[in-house]
């Protein structure tokens, strides 16, 4: 399975820290960011989220995403999964997964990665709230 996908089922944080590891034996350091669906947001109660995509433009954003921090920190692999549909409040949403000799690479990468990932890539989130359907404009 690759390192960075889009999909709408849930996944395994431990397979992907584990797919990511496989990379190699130098790495020391495993740092990740999961993203879950919360139950609140700018004073509103969420009840489901909806996240939808531009698809292929998408995947390529994440791909573009891994490749730059692979090339700009001293990192030995990085993962991404993004779900996409219907997320239940408490379900995980997105896992990046950034793996080094040391931690300090991983931790850098990890929050560049997902905050590169919130500004470039074409996904977007639709919150439900009592009041109706919210897009939020976080991402193109």
């Amino acid at each position: 399975m690759e390192l960075v996908r889009i999909q709408r089922e849930n996944f395994s944080i431990n397979e992907e820290v584990e797919r990511v590891k496989a990379a190699s034996k130098g790495i020391g350091g495993v740092v990740v960011f999961l993203g879950a669906a919360r139950d609140f947001s700018k004073g509103e109660t969420i009840t489901g989220l909806d996240f939808e995509h531009y698809p292929g433009m998408a995947e390529a954003k994440l791909k573009d995403i891994r490749e730059r921090a692979l090339r700009n920190f001293d990192i030995i692999e990085l993962g991404i999964v993004h779900r996409v549909g219907k997320i239940d409040i408490g379900e995980d949403i997105v896992l990046i997964t950034a793996a080094s000799a040391h931690r300090n690479d991983a931790f850098m990468a990890c929050e560049w990665a997902i905050t590169e990932l919130k500004r470039t890539t074409p996904i977007w989130k639709r919150e439900t709230t009592k009041g109706g359907d919210v897009w939020v404009s976080e991402t193109p």
